[in-house]
């Protein structure tokens, strides 16, 4: 078996419609984030996007899209923005994701969202997760329905929440799409205010992200894009949600609202529009992510399993990642903050890394980032 790394200007367009074919097993797609065109969006806001073609007796059996290994760390490409992550191959637990972190130049290979086998699991350090998926088929008012039976009581009390709105401030509705970005506006506006609140990493106060999450609203209304629903109360703008949709799915990504408005779940109001409009964009699947099982229970009709951890492989970078993990493991047993505090520094350092390549810069926000 045999591994090259080229830069995505390098994949012909038989490769291309290869590797969207991979993405779709049985004819089905798995996520948006596993098709080409979501690593292309990303090469083009970031200079440090590889591809790692694998081959087998002179055919290509896999891609691995990845960014440039930093530190000796390699981590796919997205991340950790991405909630899919993975190998694109017919048979993907054939390859080795640590010979992937060797070929790509590193010794560790980190990942928070990995969809598929991976060959050399026992290597695996990491959990299991799963990204909730809403099966609303082609008729959305049905789903509901359904969804309704099996949960009165939190429907319920939705209910009662958008008949308070509508007394408040008249018609509630939910618009797809958004020609003139205001709503995008107030969306940026309310999630970095709730970065800046809860001591977050300030994902939309980077470059990169900015610029893909405008090429992606650019792309609105193609196959593959950027989608912007918001929900109205009357004239006033309550929640916004920007997702990624391609072939019959629209995955939740970046949802906020208006923290004066919290009282009427305008989250949930605006979820069900979604569900109610998505047949008459062609959209048969809602993908909610992992994480927030607290109301996403009541809507999931699957989970698609994800792994979030590293695999080493030897290496200046997998020695180190080792080494600052016995010495978190040893602070652990102090007890209060102080205990936590090593493992908190790890996880944020890691994050910004991800999202902050250049060391510079990656100082800057790791430092206006921490609230201790």
């Amino acid at each position: 078996m045999r591994t090259q790394i080229v830069s995505i200007e390098d994949i012909s367009a038989s490769q291309i419609v290869q590797w969207n074919r991979w993405a779709c097993p049985n004819g089905k797609l798995v996520s948006p984030y596993l098709r080409f065109e979501f690593a292309e969006t990303v090469a083009r806001a970031r200079n440090d996007v590889r591809i790692a073609i694998i081959e087998d007796a002179g055919d290509t059996i896999g891609f691995f899209p990845h960014h440039k290994a930093h530190g000796g760390i390699v981590r796919p490409v997205g991340a950790p923005m991405s909630d899919y992550q993975g190998v694109l191959a017919a048979d993907p637990a054939s390859i080795s994701a640590q010979a992937l972190a060797r070929a790509a130049g590193g010794s560790a290979l980190v990942f928070d969202n990995w969809h598929g086998p991976m060959a050399d699991h026992q290597r695996h350090n990491g959990t299991q997760c799963g990204s909730h998926v809403a099966a609303v088929g082609d008729d959305g008012a049905r789903f509901l329905g359904e969804r309704r039976a099996l949960h009165k009581d939190h429907f319920k009390k939705t209910a009662r929440r958008q008949r308070a709105a509508e007394r408040d401030f008249g018609p509630v509705r939910v618009t797809l799409g958004d020609p003139d970005g205001r709503a995008f506006a107030a969306l940026s506006e309310w999630k970095q205010a709730q970065y800046r609140d809860t001591g977050k990493l300030n994902v939309f106060g980077i470059d990169w992200v900015q610029s893909v999450l405008g090429d992606l609203r650019a792309r609105e209304g193609q196959e593959f894009s950027g989608l912007t629903a918001a929900l109205w109360f009357g004239d006033r703008l309550a929640a916004v949600e920007f997702g990624l949709v391609a072939g019959d799915i629209y995955h939740s990504w970046f949802p906020a609202y208006d923290p004066e408005l919290a009282r009427y779940s305008p989250g949930l109001l605006l979820l069900h529009g979604l569900f109610e409009q998505a047949p008459e964009r062609g959209l048969s699947r809602i993908d909610l992510g992992h994480g927030g099982d607290h109301y996403k229970k009541y809507y999931s009709s699957y989970a698609v399993p994800l792994g979030q951890g590293r695999v080493l492989a030897p290496g200046l970078a997998a020695l180190g990642i080792r080494t600052w993990e016995l010495a978190e493991q040893a602070v652990e047993r102090v007890p209060g903050k102080v205990g936590a505090l090593p493992g908190r520094l790890r996880r944020r350092w890691a994050q910004v890394s991800a999202f902050e390549p250049q060391l510079a810069p990656r100082l800057a926000s790791f430092t206006g980032s921490i609230a201790l």
